[in-house]
């Protein structure tokens, strides 16, 4: 047949594979059917060392056995072993032989594969039923694989009287199992039908099939074989040794273990082998896929790989058929039959060849189909019946073998129907002897690391696999000593640190289904603890009425007829268990876990380097100091000194070093490459530890991890010869980090206390970490940049040269290419400081020049080296930021030096010997225009308002702002002794109109009310500047009546914008009386009475507009006496006393007081004179006109008999009712008073 002689997943560990012949596997499914009995098999050989099988030699009648072949006890490639292991002339199954499959097809185990195990381990399983021999056998799970051999008890305890070893099983199993044992020997009739079979098969490969004598002493030395060979002891020696250094350095390099590394960073493991754990010799007996063909068997939904030396012939109608040779005088049985059928199945051989013998003559040939093999008289079995026993078998095995590591034993004596269960491992336990003493203990672990190893090679595409290698792994760690294996075991805890993806913390957040979970660390039953304490129905478990020798069995099958009864012990597990990872979604604890896994890993690499450190003896118990120094004037200095240094330690590629490390380690060593990575791992989980404390505003707490992360990194750096560019990046991640983390302690100063005692704190595992990174290096490289100062400008300082460090790294030739996207944010950071520290300097600089407020002053070299220092932060700033074309940002930093520049005209503000404000300097001036040029170099920058709406404001809001102070100081303290005062009030004009241009009045925001009060002011202002004019005007009739229009325009302008405000009523009192004032002075100046009387008209209807304002200031009034009340009612002074605060900053009552002061007196000659010029008119008055002049006549009685010492609220109320009487107040007028 074909498909059995293919050879595909060789291992080159095989030597027989280089001389067989490799083609591409041919899958055949083969579905064997008899009636109503249908059972599934399919076979797909993984592995064959056989050459395509040949014709097999029909032998004749009449030949005759018993005499030798000529090529008899030759090695043939076609037997394999099987023609010299049926006379037990070479080597017997191995009870490790599961493992060397194992070792061999990696990618089945834990998950692919429900057994793993040599075929006559499976026949003699599917047998148990039929047959009275005794069954013992090892299992051993892994994943939810199992791993099934042959644990040859006598063997066992033969080789325990010899060594010592096993003792305690010996003694048990005489104990409570069989009292009486002693090893059973092998008759000579048996001896002689292996003989016969081995002659025969020798016979059916020889070309003329023809008899040739051998010599006598051979033969005879053969039959002494037979008798002796069975007796020698085949178990292998205890694992109980390990390599020492100098045997390692003596094992060539590519035979060496291959730790699992994954570079320098890289996120893709390289491939992992073991091809030497163990020394060459006695303890590597068993370890070897010594099978002839491995195959893939799936019968019905069991999916196993099995080893076969089953011989395969061609001939016959079908192109492979086995062998077999039967005593015509023994019919056969249902186990033989059962035997014959499988091994068919196994290797997917669909023909049998009986030759049948008497007495060693043969007789004749039959040729017997697989499918019909179940049919054969005397031999009759169901197919489905050994499909039950299968499964059940397997069912079993998977409820109670639930705990990995372990080694199990399966166990039925012969003759009983019984079948245990026992936990060899915890009774060994119980024994109190070493787990090394367990030959399987380091087969075990070596195993679950490989498949740990190569699951993880594959953990990007299948994340669900993650909480099987975290058990695998915790058990080999479990299994293993650390003195004899510290290598795998530190690379154990690597990979199991390396299971935590702390580089990308959403993508753990997206799956945080698959993530939740949990799991016993040994145990892949979620529900084992129940079901080991429950009767399962199902399941014959042991009760309280058994006998006491299965008191120590896992389990317990009655009869062996139960296996035959379909799902009989069906299992409530999965046949493949999905293990949910078992890790908290918290940050911290997922970053806890991954430093004590990496602390088990640094403390088995550092108990494995002889050499021991220069240094002194440390207590781990005793804190490593970190607390910060008390910085000297150099602090600045001394930050940049640190900073060159770490650029100079990590600079790309260095020469590999050849000296040995501080701790005496040797580089290029596998003490050396775990090292690297630990450091590495350590690192990363500190830094996201540091980012995960800033996000909760525990800045002490993240610039303690931020130094633990850097520290990590500096011994990384202490002991590597070249750095990785993926190391720089991370290492610039840090850098950056530890500024950002810099920056928040600067700006929330007030907390440090609290922030202090986060840093002071230290865990005792953080300490035992500082103390396995002091074996390595000091790591004080950044102590300077990781110290909490008391003083924000050095933390500034800091976190600035943290982000120009991370930068200079960036832009170096090794990171050129590979750092932009984080350049850019490098960049941001770098801006924003240089932003901040410019800041720092400018509010330093303002609140120097508020301590000379009122005090006769001039600019000291002080202010002026904070404005140099300020205006250079902001400069480099804008640098980075155009650097990423980041135009909002450029357009802040612009609007601060704007900003700047207004604090420094402020500083050249003159004051007089009398201490008052003296004439608007040029030095002002200069600074305004400076600041006026920043602004609408901000606004140039962001383009337009769409681009950022609330910068745009901003900016615009400044900008009015600042053409706003600068006429209005160019007004108030006009610079008359340099300039005309026509070109002054030209400037002022202009530079008003310019401050009105970007007030936006029209948009909905936050500064709309802000916009209009200053529209309505700058309308005010250059309203009461005509109006001076105009008063002041000598000459030029059109000159004074453009002013008194232009006076009129903007009194009319700032009097309609007050009105829309609802909070400025004094500003609108004040204008309508300046306004009316004008109109008095117009009125002064005519001669007509019919003019005046007219313009005295006109002025007591803008008098009359007044009500508004008077009702804005009467509401104000009522409600601050309301509060008065409220807080006396409550009998609480001091919130009366607040009430009254917040009343008078609301309205400035003695303001009010003022206007009244001049409203009184205004009003009451506006209605005298309308009286007068009314009175005396030689026109005869109209009835309406006559009714009018009472009114004036009843109001200004009125307003002349009014008491000026009653409540400002009753005055306001009078001035309304008269207000009222000269005009009645209109719906609109009511509605807009009552708003």
């Amino acid at each position: 047949m074909s498909s059995q002689d293919k050879k595909t997943d060789s291992d080159p560990g095989h030597e027989e594979d280089h001389s067989s012949t490799a083609t591409e596997d041919n899958k055949q499914e083969a579905v064997i059917c008899l009636g109503n009995n249908e059972v599934k098999s399919r076979a797909v050989v993984k592995y064959s060392a056989a050459p395509p099988p040949t014709s097999y030699a029909l032998l004749q009648e009449k030949t005759d056995l018993k005499l030798p072949p000529a090529n008899w006890l030759r090695e043939n490639a076609h037997l394999g072993p099987a023609g010299t292991t049926v006379l037990g002339t070479s080597r017997k199954s191995k009870p490790f032989s599961s493992f060397g499959m194992a070792y061999d097809f990696i990618d089945c185990i834990g998950d692919d594969v429900d057994v793993v195990s040599d075929s006559e381990n499976i026949k003699k399983l599917l047998k148990i039923p039929y047959s009275k021999s005794h069954v013992s056998m090892a299992v051993h799970r892994v994943g939810s694989t199992l791993l099934l051999d042959e644990l040859d008890i006598q063997e066992l305890f033969m080789r325990s009287s010899q060594t010592g070893d096993w003792t305690w099983l010996k003694e048990f199993y005489q104990r409570l199992i069989d009292q009486k044992w002693q090893r059973k020997k092998k008759s000579k009739e048996h001896w002689n039908e292996k003989a016969i079979l081995s002659k025969f098969l020798y016979y059916s490969i020889n070309s003329d099939g023809t008899a040739v004598p051998v010599p006598s002493d051979t033969d005879q030395a053969a039959e002494e074989d037979c008798g002796t060979a069975a007796d020698g002891p085949s178990w292998p020696a205890t694992f109980n040794s390990s390599t020492t250094d100098s045997e390692e350095s003596e094992i060539p390099k590519e035979e060496q273990v291959d730790t699992y590394t994954l570079g320098h960073v890289s996120s893709v493991p390289k491939e992992q082998n073991l091809p030497t754990l163990f020394n060459e010799g006695e303890n590597s007996q068993g370890l070897k896929n010594d099978f002839v063909r491995n195959i893939l068997w799936t019968f019905e939904d069991i999916h196993m790989l099995v080893g076969s030396n089953m011989p395969i012939f061609g001939g016959g109608r079908y192109p492979a058929v086995s062998l077999r040779l039967r005593d015509n005088n023994k019919p056969i049985n249902v186990l033989t039959g059962i035997d014959y059928w499988l091994d068919n199945l196994m290797c997917n051989v669909p023909e049998l060849v009986m030759c049948f013998h008497v007495n060693g003559i043969v007789q004749k040939y039959e040729m017997i189909k697989t499918e019909d093999i179940p049919d054969l008289e005397n031999s009759t079995f169901s197919t489905r019946v050994v499909k039950d026993i299968a499964q059940n078998i397997l069912s079993f095995l998977k409820s109670n073998c639930t705990k990995e590591g372990h080694t199990y034993w399966l166990f039925k004596a012969s003759g009983s129907d019984i079948v245990k269960l026992y936990d060899l491992t915890t009774l060994c336990e119980e024994a109190a002897e070493e787990k090394c003493q367990n030959p399987f203990t380091l087969p075990v672990a070596v195993l679950l690391y490989k498949v740990a190893s190569n699951m993880m090679l594959k953990k990007s595409q299948n994340r669900k696999n993650y909480g099987t290698i975290r058990t695998l792994l915790l058990n080999c760690a479990k299994l293993l000593d650390e003195e004899r294996h510290p290598q795998i075991i530190a690379s154990a805890h690597y990979m199991l640190a390396e299971l935590f993806q702390l580089d990308d913390v959403s993508e753990d957040e997206g799956n945080g289904e698959s993530l939740r979970g949990g799991g016993s660390e040994d145990s892949y039953s979620d529900e084992e603890e129940e079901e080991e304490d429950d009767e399962d129905e199902s399941c014959s478990y042991r009760t309280s009425s058994e006998p006491q020798d299965d008191s120590k069995a896992v389990a317990v099958i009655k009869s062996v007829w139960e296996l035959s009864v379909p799902e009989k012990y069906k299992s409530t597990h999965q046949i493949r268990p999905n293990c949910a990872f078992p890790v908290s979604q918290d940050k911290e604890e997922k970053c806890r876990l991954v430093l004590s896994y990496v602390l088990k890993g640094l403390k088995a690499v550092d108990n494995s380097i002889k050499k021991e450190s220069d240094l002194p003896a440390v207590d781990p118990s005793t804190p490593i100091p970190l607390k910060y120094e008390e910085r000297s004037q150099n602090g600045a200095g001394d930050v940049e000194k640190e900073i060159a240094l770490l650029l100079d330690r990590v600079g790309p590629f260095n020469k590999e070093l050849k000296m040995p490390t501080r701790s005496g380690m040797l580089t290029g060593t596998w003490q050396h490459r775990i090292k690297l990575q630990l450091f590495l791992k350590a690192s990363r989980a500190y830094y996201v530890l540091s980012d995960a404390a800033s996000n909760l505003l525990k800045h002490g707490r993240a610039l303690r991890y931020i130094k633990l992360a850097l520290q990590c990194h500096d011994a990384y750096c202490s002991i590597s010869g070249c750095l990785h560019p993926q190391v720089l990046l991370f290492h610039c991640q840090c850098l950056s980090l530890c500024g950002d983390v810099q920056l928040m302690l600067a700006q929330n100063a007030s907390n440090r206390a609290a922030y202090l005692e986060e840093y002071s704190y230290q865990t005792k595992e953080d300490q035992e970490i500082l103390h396995c990174l002091h074996r390595e290096s000091s790591c004080q490289a950044f102590s300077m940049a990781t110290d909490l100062a008391p003083d924000p400008e050095y933390q500034l300082i800091v976190s600035s040269k943290c982000y120009e460090a991370a930068h200079d790294l960036l832009t170096s030739g090794v990171l050129k290419d590979l750092g932009q996207e984080q350049l850019g944010q490098v960049l941001k950071r770098l801006g924003n400081i240089r932003n901040e520290i410019g800041v720092f300097y400018m509010n330093q600089a303002a609140a120097m020049q508020a301590e000379k407020e009122g005090v006769r002053r001039s600019v000291c070299v002080a202010e002026q080296e904070l404005w140099k220092k300020s205006f250079s932060c902001f400069e480099k700033g804008m640098k980075d930021f155009n650097m990423i074309s980041d135009s909002i940002n450029t357009a802040l930093l612009l609007c601060n030096i704007g900003r700047l520049m207004r604090i420094c005209a402020q500083a050249h503000c003159v004051v007089t010997s009398e201490q008052s404000r003296g004439e608007f300097s040029p030095e002002e001036a200069l600074y305004y225009n400076k600041a006026i040029d920043y602004y609408q170099r901000a606004l140039k920058s962001l383009g337009c308002r769409e681009s950022h709406s609330a910068v745009w404001d901003s900016v615009n809001w400044e900008l009015s702002t600042t053409y706003f102070t600068l006429a209005t100081l160019l007004q108030d303290y006009a610079p008359l002794s340099r300039k005309a005062q026509e070109q002054i009030e030209r400037e002022v004009t202009e530079t008003m109109m310019k401050s009105l241009r970007y007030c936006d009045l029209h948009t909905e925001s936050a500064r709309q009310p802000l916009y209009q009060y200053r529209a309505a002011t700058i309308h005010h202002r250059l309203a009461s500047m005509y109006h001076s004019c105009y008063r002041n005007q000598v000459g030029d009739e059109s000159v004074r009546k453009q002013h008194k229009a232009l006076a009129e325009q903007h009194y009319s302008k700032a009097v309609r914008l007050f009105v829309s405000l609802s909070d400025a009523p004094c500003e609108l009192l004040r204008t309508l009386l300046e306004r009316v004032a004008f109109a008095e002075f117009t009125m002064a100046g005519q001669n007509s009475s019919a003019v005046k009387l007219k313009t005295l008209t006109g002025a007591l209807e803008i008098m009359s507009e007044t009500r508004h304002a008077f009702s804005l200031i009467h509401k104000e009034l009522l409600e601050q006496q309301e509060k008065i009340l409220t807080a006396e009612d409550s009998d609480k002074p001091e919130e009366l006393h607040e009430g009254s605060d917040s009343s008078s900053s609301e309205l400035n009552t003695e303001e009010v007081v003022k206007l009244i002061g001049v409203f009184e007196p205004s009003f009451s000659f506006l209605l005298l004179q309308l009286i007068k010029l009314s009175t005396a008119s030689k026109r005869k008055l109209s009835g309406k006109e006559e009714e009018q002049v009472k009114i004036y006549k009843s109001v200004y009685s009125c307003l002349l008999r009014a008491e000026k010492s009653v409540p400002l609220t009753q005055r306001v109320s009078l001035f309304l009712e008269l207000l009222d009487q000269l005009n009645p107040p209109t719906g609109s007028d009511e509605a807009r008073s009552s708003s």
